[in-house]
């Protein structure tokens, strides 16, 4: 979908944002942030000439501080709400965690305790709960 100004001519094409996500594996746990609002995973958008594989590990050491080896990608979802596509990978990562200013705290969360929300990055969380087989029935 786009829209157009019959002035000018100029097309804009409301194509979905790029955005790049981890599941942090920090110490034998999970690690999830919160900004201001909420805990979830860390996630950044693509800077230009960036690949999503730099863009995560970046991200990474950006928001904790944390060196990231990525171990794979978990897959591609869609967030049409924010208009995002996210790009999720599962990130091990060393060193002493120091949140940046984006963030106000992180908790640990032992990988079978972890439980998925059901939008955004969530979804990934699901799927690598299901291919590890930590996911927990819901009660």
């Amino acid at each position: 979908m786009y829209t157009g100004c019959s002035a000018c001519g100029f097309v804009h094409y409301n194509n979905p944002v790029p955005v790049v996500a981890a599941i942090v594996e920090h110490e034998g746990a999970v690690i999830l942030a919160r900004n201001k609002e909420w805990f979830g995973l860390i996630t950044g958008f693509l800077e230009q000439n960036e690949t999503p594989e730099e863009a995560i590990v970046r991200e990474v050491k950006e928001e904790l501080n944390l060196k990231g080896r990525i171990v794979g990608m978990i897959g591609v979802y869609t967030y049409f709400k924010l208009n995002q596509i996210y790009i999720a990978y599962h990130v091990v990562a060393e060193g002493e965690i120091v949140l940046n200013e984006e963030l106000a705290e992180y908790k640990r969360v032992a990988p079978e305790e972890l439980q998925p929300w059901p939008f955004g990055t969530g979804l990934a969380v699901k799927d690598w709960l299901e291919r590890g087989n930590l996911l927990k029935p819901v009660k």
